[in-house]
C-alpha cells in the first residue's frame, strides 16, 4: 500500500522527540531545529525515544496532517549516528523504514595508509 503519493521531499529528524507534541510542536521543530519550510508539502518524520512510535507531519494544501504509527513489538531502525540533525530520505527509504528495515545502511569508511 502506498501511503504518500509523490512527496516532494522526505526529511527525517535525527533526534528523538517528546511525543506529547502534536502538530504545532512538531511544526516548530521543523522550522527552528531543521530550518525547513513546513508548508512545502514535504514529509517530516519523527520518532520517540523508545523507537516504537513514529509521526509524520505534512501540509496537504488545506492544512496540516499528522500520521502516527505505533509498533506492538520491535523497534524502528532509527539512524542515531548521523552527523546532521536532518536527513533526507527517498520515498523508497521511507517505505523501508516503515517496514522495519535500516534505511541508512553502512557508512563509508576511510582508512589512512600504513607506511611499512
Amino acid at each position: 500500500m502506498k501511503l504518500f503519493v509523490d512527496p516532494p521531499q522526505v526529511y527525517l529528524h535525527r533526534d528523538f522527540v517528546d511525543f506529547r507534541k502534536s502538530i504545532n510542536g512538531l511544526a516548530a521543530i521543523v522550522e527552528t531545529d531543521m530550518a525547513l519550510p513546513t508548508m512545502s508539502g514535504a514529509l517530516f518524520v519523527f520518532c520517540n525515544r523508545g523507537r516504537d512510535k513514529l509521526k509524520i507531519l505534512y501540509w496537504d494544501n488545506t492544512g496540516f496532517a499528522l500520521w502516527y504509527k505505533r509498533l506492538e513489538k520491535d523497534k524502528f531502525k532509527w539512524p542515531g549516528k548521523l552527523n546532521t540533525p536532518t536527513y533526507s530520505l527517498s520515498e523508497q527509504q521511507l517505505e523501508w523504514l516503515l517496514s522495519g528495515y535500516d534505511v541508512i545502511g553502512h557508512q563509508p569508511m576511510a582508512f589512512q595508509s600504513v607506511a611499512l
